[in-house]
């Protein structure tokens, strides 16, 4: 493949032109498995070229190692193209791995059809991108989180997305039990592209706003699908 500016020869389909310093993907999308990562370039509409890296998954005192060593492979594949964007899907501790290789947001896609995921949603290209970390983005009158840091780590898993301004906690019911596994679900956007996340842990329940930098209900039913995807894989799906 060249380079579309220059017309120099790459590498690998998508990779950044280092003639002329221009970029051949401005989007990547990383399909895990535990011992397989398809890396797939995308520019504007079209897809460039896929690769896919291997690992044989280790056990014991050697997993972290090689888990780690396959999430640098991907990163270094994805760092080749210099994505403005990096859409992942699939193994839950492969994609956490690579989070802490790749210095871009990770945005999470449904793992049925990634590819096809991503390219269907070239639509909120245009919304604008919270570059602020999650903690940062929460706030409100009510400062108080149900389940303690699993509680935190839900509305942060929400807040870590690229198109969420803030999340607003809202007051805690309680209906008598508590306790057992926190669970938090997205619910239908509003008219103007904001969600609820709603937090439950027994018949205790926290609704909190999410404001997201949607301005209508189609982008937010979008991101209220990414917020689920998100939170199932951080093990907090349902309701």
């Amino acid at each position: 493949m060249s380079c579309r500016q220059c017309g120099s020869d790459l590498d690998r389909p998508g990779d950044y032109c280092l003639v002329c310093h221009t970029a051949n993907a401005d989007t990547v999308v990383v399909d895990c498995a535990r011992d397989r990562a398809t890396v797939t370039a995308i520019f504007e509409e079209d897809v460039r070229g896929a690769r896919t890296i291997t690992t044989t998954p280790e056990s014991g005192d050697a997993e972290p190692i090689e888990l780690r060593n396959f999430a640098g492979l991907i990163a270094d594949e994805i760092h080749r193209k210099r994505p403005e964007d990096v859409h992942v899907a699939g193994d839950r501790t492969v994609v956490q791995a690579l989070r802490g290789q790749v210095v871009r947001p990770l945005f999470r896609v449904g793992a049925d059809d990634p590819v096809e995921s991503v390219l269907a949603d070239r639509s909120d290209e245009g919304l604008a991108v919270v570059e602020r970390p999650p903690a940062a983005k929460i706030s409100g009158a009510h400062s108080t989180l149900i389940g303690d840091r699993a509680g935190r780590a839900a509305v942060e898993c929400a807040a870590d997305h690229p198109h969420v301004k803030k999340v607003i906690p809202g007051p805690i019911e309680t209906g008598g039990a508590s306790g057992g596994q926190l669970r938090a679900k997205a619910t239908r956007a509003d008219r103007g592209g904001n969600v609820r996340l709603i937090v439950r842990q027994g018949s205790t329940v926290q609704e909190n706003r999410v404001v997201t930098t949607a301005d209508e209900r189609t982008a937010g039913e979008r991101i209220r699908a990414d917020l689920n995807v998100a939170l199932d894989e951080a093990g907090f799906g349902g309701e």
